[in-house]
């Protein structure tokens, strides 16, 4: 093989080699372009950045994706729809109660400055107090139809009815068992029943259970006042003029005029000594038939036999 042939051949392959160069320069600069001098300026400010902090910078050429698009497609776009007619509902109940009053769906909606709202969330407001379980809905008398717009609404207490002395007593007395009344459900109704209860209970026309430290009332009780029984101060003063033995004088004292104190055994004395359970002996469980009856012999225990 001669020596131009091989080196036409070097020659070719060194050809081949430098054009496959070339396109894959090519390539990389079209898909790479050269940055611009406000994205160069903008990297140098940040590397600067980052450097006096201490942080560690990424390679040069390396550029994080952003995500543009934050639509978050599962969700609807207008979620505080439920929340805010909730929060209105809640605002609606506090004005009735405090009216302690029926009053109109615009006297409603303008408390809770919803007259501007469009015709359709004022429909949604009178529908959610009309189902409330805390409203009582008064229809208009001289209309057949009760649209949204009509009648009129009042806050329906825990306790309904009772507003003031008389009504607490005809209520204690309707009820079926002794069981009491709690005063905060009083005060659902009857907010300031406080000095109501306080003069009833002086006049033992009902008990109220206290709480220990402020002492405000918690439940209330019908009381009986043909129950209560005047004492004189005089006896009171002689009540707290006798002595009270001590403890280990009492059974003494009550001895000696004839009583028989708590201390003392009832009984009288009579032994009254529970005999302890005597407990059953196990039965011994017999063994079975013998089949080695040709061994009796051997088997047979001479322990009694031993020194």
């Amino acid at each position: 093989m001669s020596s131009s042939y091989l080196e036409s051949q070097r020659a070719a392959f060194k050809g081949a080699l430098n054009s496959a160069a070339s396109k894959i320069s090519n390539k990389k600069s079209i898909t790479s372009p050269s940055p611009s001098i406000g994205s160069t300026a903008s990297r140098d400010k940040e590397a600067a950045t980052t450097a006096a902090s201490g942080a560690v910078t990424p390679a040069e050429g390396t550029t994080k994706r952003k995500r543009n698009d934050t639509t978050v497609y599962s969700q609807p776009e207008n979620t505080g729809f439920g929340d805010q007619i909730g929060t209105q509902m809640h605002f609606a109940l506090s004005y009735l109660r405090e009216k302690n009053g029926a009053k109109t769906l615009d006297d409603v909606l303008g408390h809770l400055s919803l007259v501007k709202q469009p015709d359709e969330y004022k429909e949604t407001v009178a529908e959610m107090l009309r189902r409330h379980p805390r409203v009582d809905f008064i229809p208009q008398p001289d209309l057949t139809e009760q649209t949204w717009r009509v009648g009129r609404y009042a806050y329906r207490p825990v306790i309904a009815g009772v507003k003031d002395k008389t009504s607490l007593i005809a209520y204690l007395q309707a009820r079926k068992d002794a069981s009491g009344v709690a005063v905060k459900d009083l005060k659902d109704g009857w907010p300031d029943c406080e000095p109501a209860l306080a003069s009833l209970e002086k006049a033992h026309k009902i008990l109220v259970i206290r709480t220990k430290k402020e002492g405000n009332p918690k439940h209330v009780y019908l009381d009986d006042a043909s129950l209560s029984v005047a004492i004189d101060d005089e006896f009171k003063n002689m009540w707290l003029r006798v002595p009270i033995p001590k403890s280990e004088d009492l059974p003494r004292k009550l001895t000696a005029v004839g009583q028989k104190p708590t201390s003392e055994d009832p009984t009288g004395g009579v032994s009254t000594v529970v005999k302890p359970k005597q407990q059953k002996k196990r039965a011994t469980k017999k063994s079975g038939n013998v089949t080695n009856k040709h061994m009796e012999g051997v088997l047979k225990d001479f322990s009694h036999l031993k020194r």
